[in-house]
């Protein structure tokens, strides 16, 4: 379990690490480095998801390490209320960025081992904090520094707390 600690609430999260061993422990090694705290929700779409852990609230993007390996084949649906990986247009490049989806987005899913079929890897889901997921969905967005569907006041991502770090050993 996780909480994400947003300038609108908390979001709790249980992560899967049976089904997304990767994407599991690239989350936690970054929310243990602090690379999430002050980072941004810099993309939301209500009706789609909330997209963060990438930005800080200057739209200066954060230096990552290498992208891990895509692992939305593992059975798990990109459904509301999940977390994911996100990701460019290669299906092998997420690194910190992360999304939350906010209705079923049965299009992420995994297809097939091809560029368009891989899908996005989901890694964990909600399970307290959907009104602080419902208030951000909502916010008001912009276009800032180039990007699209940036919401006009910033919603912060003040600390990602690993709630059990001794269930991880």
């Amino acid at each position: 379990m996780v909480t994400l600690h947003t300038t609108y609430g908390p979001i709790k999260l249980e992560l899967d690490a049976e089904k997304a061993p990767i994407s599991v422990a690239n989350f936690l090694m970054y929310a243990r480095e602090g690379l999430y705290d002050g980072t941004i929700f810099h993309r939301v779409i209500d009706n789609f998801m909330i997209q963060g852990g990438g930005f800080d609230a200057d739209m200066k993007q954060k230096e990552t390490k290498e992208p891990i390996e895509n692992e939305a084949d593992n059975g798990l649906k990109n459904d509301f209320g999940t977390v994911a990986m996100a990701r460019t247009m290669d299906p092998h490049s997420a690194t910190a960025q992360f999304f939350i989806n906010v209705k079923d987005n049965d299009f992420l899913n995994h297809s097939g081992k091809t560029m368009q079929g891989w899908g996005y890897a989901v890694f964990g889901k909600i399970v307290d904090g959907e009104d602080t997921l419902n208030k951000i969905r909502a916010v008001p967005t912009t276009s800032r520094g180039g990007h699209q569907d940036v919401p006009v006041e910033t919603v912060i991502i003040e600390s990602v707390v690993i709630d059990d770090d001794a269930s991880e050993s």
